[in-house]
């Protein structure tokens, strides 16, 4: 997937709202996707990758099935986050894991709905 992709699959969950952070004058910030402004995915600022908020058990899984391409995530690493480059992981389980990130950090009530129309 390109970033393009990403942004439009993390935009296309409910209530998800795209914030750039980190940012300054000099420098542009890395767009983030959230939910009620909890952050789910951190996006590089050349659109290549992210960290993607996971389970500690697929942060390892991820990073043993792809290991070029998935990396513990830095400063949040510890907590499940993993750093993926988009283009070298299958777009079907980069689709996955993403959605997983998304349900782990909505609301549950927003989560069941969403589920009902899936």
């Amino acid at each position: 997937m390109t970033g393009q992709q990403v942004r439009e699959l993390c935009l296309s969950l409910p209530e998800t709202t795209e914030k750039e952070t980190w940012g300054d004058a000099d420098t542009p910030g890395h767009p983030t996707f959230r939910v009620r402004d909890r952050i789910y995915l951190i996006m590089a600022v050349d659109g290549s990758g992210g960290s993607i908020r996971t389970t500690m058990a697929e942060q390892a899984e991820l990073m043993s099935a792809f290991p070029d391409a998935a990396r513990s995530a830095s400063h949040v690493g510890r907590f499940g986050w993993v750093e993926v480059d988009f283009g070298a992981v299958p777009d079907e389980v980069l689709r996955e894991v993403i959605t997983g990130a998304w349900q782990r950090t909505a609301p549950k009530r927003v989560v069941s709905t969403w589920g009902e129309i899936q």
